[in-house]
């Protein structure tokens, strides 16, 4: 794997976790050691499904340390478009600023995903609701740190992984070592491309640091979200040293098909599209997500 020259992976980014436990998802304060700029990765905004009511207190907690810590933000990063929580992106953004980031391939997923919610023409699938797409290889500055996007499809086609010096925020690809792999099985999702992602993520140097979106506590253990390549190569339970591509396509594919949809996932597709944004209110002033049915 060829890393941008610019890039320090010596450099230790703070990084400061928020765990928000209805959805299991880990979002990251990643700060310059070296100044008081900061990225916000994969923010979370609530929903109450039931009543349809949207709130933000797992975001004003995010935004309450910025503020406290005095950090000035500068990008808001989406690992990709997720499929079980709500990014609070543009709420954070509209608060402390910073550019909102991601895959160039959310135009592939806006695509697929804007035929099955029947978006219409006014839905722009050109990922022009993001301040930036980011190409393999691309870099962007954090204060002092140079960042670069690595893309690593296969859990999603726009799904990229965040190296950050010594700190790489992998987003759904992997989980921690007794957690595997995530599934490859939503639109544009394959397991053979998963596998050949991970192993690039895992050419990076043993010592490096990897931050998960996600965690479910196999076995009951206390949540964890931080690990590293070499304990990934070791012990990850699909894809450590010596196990081959076919091995893991069959066990992935194998398991994949006996996981149900993620409970968000309705409104979790129709909001990240967007890059965070409801859909447009209609004439009353209401908005709406769609439910599609598959007829029999």
């Amino acid at each position: 794997m060829s890393i941008p020259h610019a890039v320090d992976l010596s450099v230790k980014p703070e990084v400061t976790a928020f765990f928000d436990e209805p959805t299991n998802t880990i979002s990251y304060v990643v700060k310059d050691p070296n100044s008081n700029a900061c990225a916000i990765i994969d923010s979370v905004m609530d929903i109450d499904y039931a009543a349809g009511r949207i709130s933000y207190d797992s975001a004003n907690e995010i935004i309450d340390y910025v503020k406290k810590h005095d950090l000035k933000v500068e990008w808001l990063i989406e690992t990709h478009a997720h499929a079980d929580h709500l990014s609070a992106a543009p709420y954070i953004q509209g608060k402390v600023g910073g550019k909102l980031g991601i895959g160039e391939n959310i135009k592939v997923v806006q695509e697929v995903f804007g035929k099955i919610f029947n978006e219409g023409t006014e839905f722009q699938r050109d990922g022009s609701q993001f301040d930036r797409l980011f190409k393999d290889g691309d870099t962007y500055q954090i204060g002092s740190m140079t960042a670069f996007a690595m893309l690593t499809p296969g859990h999603t086609p726009a799904c990229m992984t965040h190296v950050i010096g010594d700190a790489a925020f992998v987003g759904d690809t992997l989980f921690m070592p007794d957690g595997g792999t995530a599934r490859a099985d939503f639109p544009g999702g394959d397991a053979r491309t998963l596998y050949r992602s991970i192993k690039r993520v895992l050419e990076l140097p043993p010592e490096t640091r990897l931050f998960m979106c996600h965690d479910y506590a196999p076995g009951g253990r206390e949540i964890k979200w931080e690990t590293t390549v070499g304990e990934e190569r070791a012990h990850n339970i699909h894809v450590h040293e010596g196990i081959s591509e076919d091995e893991f396509v069959r066990v992935r594919e194998t398991r994949d098909k006996t996981l149900e949809l993620p409970r968000l996932i309705i409104p979790s597709i129709q909001v990240n599209i967007r890059g965070g944004n409801l859909p447009e209110p209609d004439d009353t002033g209401k908005r709406h997500l769609k439910v599609p049915i598959n007829e029999l």
